[in-house]
């Protein structure tokens, strides 16, 4: 499903005009992403947790030269199911 799709399918559901639903889900996806950038765990009940979580500084190889890169540590997005949407996924 593309952004397209998906705004489509909340204007649907909710009745609100599409261009609204765009608007919440534009300030939807902002507001998850500036808690993740300051370090805050987002946590929808019965969906899943949304934080950043740091990876470690570590040595990789370059596939073309075979040589060995450094790469430095960087914070990563996570996503963790909740229950409820796992039970949906499976019904």
């Amino acid at each position: 499903m593309t952004k397209n799709e998906l705004t489509t399918r909340l204007a649907e559901e909710t009745g609100l005009a599409k261009n609204a639903a765009e608007k919440f889900l534009n300030a939807f996806t902002d507001v998850i992403a500036d808690a993740m950038k300051n370090g805050d765990k987002v946590q929808l009940t019965g969906f899943g947790t949304f934080e950043a979580k740091t990876r470690a500084a570590r040595t990789g190889i370059n596939p073309a030269t075979g040589a060995k890169v450094e790469i430095a540590e960087c914070r990563v997005p996570s996503f963790k199911p909740g229950k409820g949407l796992k039970d949906k996924v499976n019904e």
